[in-house]
């Protein structure tokens, strides 16, 4: 971040998501740089990306938060009720959390963290969950470092464009 700004955490608008969308594709690509995968994964087309998060600010679902710093977007998170099946509606999840590798241990995170984590309680959500590949292990410590804890039982396999992933929820009390 640059020394003469501050970061700055807002509601994302529809003007927002081409550059979400093209932030989303290359922090993805720079993430699973560090997953030691054998196949690269393959990119959401630009297109899709854009229409996806367009479609999520319009309808706040997710609700999204983006982190802005020198009138530029270097993170956003999605938030909402669990999608999984069987949870209480007091059940939170980040639906996904992207910073720009330029950013990455800067803070942005944990603002966008915070954020999120607000936004979860004024929806009356008493817990948080969240997905993660088991190799991402930067993501995975920063959530731990948050006091997500590890859901064994939870670790399943999913295919991403043909690339098979370990993924793990890790959960806590708001």
């Amino acid at each position: 971040m640059s020394s003469t700004t501050t970061l700055l955490v807002r509601p994302a608008t529809l003007r927002d998501a081409k550059q979400i969308a093209e932030l989303h594709n290359a922090t993805v690509r720079d993430a699973f740089k560090t997953l030691a995968l054998n196949t690269p994964i393959p990119l959401v087309p630009q297109d899709k990306r854009q229409a996806y998060w367009r479609e999520a600010i319009e309808y706040a679902e997710p609700q999204v938060q983006v982190a802005i710093d020198d009138d530029k977007i270097v993170g956003f998170v999605g938030f909402d009720r669990s999608r999984d099946k069987g949870t209480p509606p007091t059940m939170g999840e980040i639906w996904a959390i992207y910073v720009a590798s330029s950013h990455w241990s800067k803070g942005v995170g944990l603002a966008l963290w915070d954020a999120a984590r607000e936004g979860l309680h004024d929806e009356g959500c008493t817990h948080v969950s969240v997905w993660l590949p088991l190799a991402n292990d930067r993501a995975l410590r920063f959530f731990e470092l948050a006091g997500l804890k590890r859901e064994l039982p939870s670790a399943k396999t999913i295919d991403v464009g043909g690339v098979k992933i370990e993924e793990i929820r890790l959960k806590r009390a708001l």
